[in-house]
């Protein structure tokens, strides 16, 4: 099979014939129709982080496809012919304390997809039977694709936010996680305000339903943000280190910075003294567990959000991650295809106009105590009905 493999982390994946791999007990075999390309994968195969993979490697914890084979033993409900998504807690234990207590993306022993398992950037990969995820009919692979990482990444962040109708809640990097952030942040009824370097990204932030942009090279955002009132919620998702500290100062008393991206460079600097008087609190949120992401793609079967997205073939893996870097990819997310066929692309949903900033709440809706996204039964809740 074709596979795009890490072999150092100072050159480009190479793309190479592989041996098909076997299912293990209580495994499946999917064949691969898109994977996603997440700068996790970016820095999986630089070795960026201070725990690395072994080489050698395949990257992609966004793998959508059919399953072909199953392993012997408990498959959990999973045959041949259902499409699925692999994400990036490829295994966790489920006996241990965080297991049992819905808490599986904490377990010690966890697994993750394209970084300690090998991933999607291949025609054919192995994933454990009770963590893929059945995609629902009716959504496309591509967009099934971010939604596995991108998608149920920020709509943790969101749940962990806390965030209601009343909140300003601050995005930080509304790149391929952003642009997600951005929409799972207005569902609450929330009003958003987007912060990036990157002009084309605010315009697709604002589209998305931001209320409010802000170029963060061209004006301070703690100002920007202070001036509206200060954010009960910040979430960054950014890659360097100065956003996640912007984002922190920008917080109104009482806040809370939810931290998501993860940069090379792993270190922060947060004032103790402003911290205790503002109240103000930092939390890390890892991904979303299997019943998150089983929402996320439940949310966009509804219409709710809208994946930019292109779609390239892994064979372009190394100039797709040329172009993430540099900041010339053309969309939020790009979308790798193991297999090209050119009239097999799917296209993107589009909104036929800006979503626009007012919003009218609806108090039983997704993220009502008990609803799709699910509140605590202490927060407000509902979701936000577009006119």
């Amino acid at each position: 099979m074709k596979a795009a493999v890490v072999h150092r982390f100072d050159q480009p994946l190479a793309i190479e014939d592989v041996p098909t791999p076997e299912p293990g007990p209580e495994q499946v075999l999917v064949r691969i129709e898109t994977c996603g390309l997440c700068h996790t994968d970016i820095h999986a195969a630089r070795g960026d982080w201070p725990i690395k993979p072994q080489l050698p490697f395949i990257p992609g914890h966004e793998g959508v496809g059919v399953v072909e084979r199953v392993g012997a033993g408990n498959t959990h409900g999973i045959e041949p012919g259902m499409r699925v998504a692999l994400p990036w807690l490829g295994y966790a234990c489920g006996d241990c304390a965080y297991c049992n207590s819905g808490r599986e993306t904490l377990c010690e022993r966890q697994l993750a997809m394209g970084y300690m398992m090998n991933g999607g950037f291949a025609e054919y990969t192995v994933g454990y039977a009770r963590h893929v995820v059945r995609v629902p009919d009716g959504i496309a692979s591509a967009d099934a694709s971010p939604l596995t990482c991108a998608g149920v990444t920020t709509y943790k962040a969101v749940k962990v936010a806390g965030a209601s109708s009343a909140d300003l809640v601050a995005v930080f990097g509304v790149g391929g996680l952003g642009h997600l952030a951005v929409q799972y942040a207005a569902i609450t009824g929330a009003r958003v305000v987007a912060v990036d370097l990157n002009g084309a990204r605010l315009e697709t932030a604002r589209r998305l339903g931001a209320d409010h942009v802000v170029h963060a090279g061209e004006e301070d955002p703690v100002a920007a943000i202070r001036a509206l009132g200060g954010a009960q919620a910040a979430i960054s998702t950014a890659v360097h280190p100065s956003a996640f500290e912007q984002a922190f100062r920008s917080l109104a008393r009482g806040g809370r910075l939810v931290c998501v991206g993860l940069p090379a460079e792993n270190e922060m600097r947060l004032p103790i003294f402003e911290t205790v008087l503002g109240g103000l609190s930092v939390v890390g949120s890892i991904v979303g567990t299997h019943l998150d992401l089983e929402e996320v793609f439940a949310l966009h079967a509804r219409g709710k959000t809208v994946i930019e997205r292109t779609e390239v073939p892994l064979d372009d893996v190394n100039d797709a991650i040329e172009a993430v870097l540099d900041g010339t990819a053309g969309t939020a997310r790009t979308v790798l295809r193991p297999v090209w066929v050119a009239d097999q692309i799917e296209p993107p949903r589009r909104l036929d106009h800006a979503v626009e900033p007012a919003h009218e709440f609806d108090p039983t809706g997704a993220f009502a105590p008990g609803g799709v996204i699910g509140l605590p039964a202490h927060r407000s809740g509902g979701t936000v009905v577009r006119r």
